[in-house]
């Protein structure tokens, strides 16, 4: 299954809380995410702020449009949208980083 790893940056004074809140994420939000496509789904975060994301999926498009379409993920993209240095404008999912795989065994 393709592999899909992405980065986005944490506002420093923003990391407790962050992390907090990805201790208590909804249960609808963790059920569409899996109906969508997003297996075997991790973050990590440095203490600089820099998130590190992982998933494996059958189709990038499919699972971020899938995502797209659900009001679970509108109000968690809203809530999570101050939490990072992007746009204003633009929502975390819609700003993120793909980190081209170069190697895998």
């Amino acid at each position: 299954m393709p592999r899909v790893c992405f980065t986005l940056q944490v506002k420093r004074d923003r990391l407790d809380e962050y992390k907090r809140r990805h201790r208590e994420v909804w249960p609808e939000m963790i059920q569409a995410l899996r109906e969508t496509g997003w297996n075997n789904y991790s973050l990590y975060l440095r203490d600089d702020g820099l998130l590190i994301g992982y998933f494996e999926t059958p189709s990038l498009e499919a699972a971020l449009a899938g995502m797209a379409a659900r009001d679970v993920n509108a109000r968690w993209q809203a809530e999570m949208q101050g939490f990072f240095e992007i746009p204003k404008d633009r929502r975390p999912d819609e700003a993120f980083h793909v980190i081209e795989e170069v190697f895998h065994i």
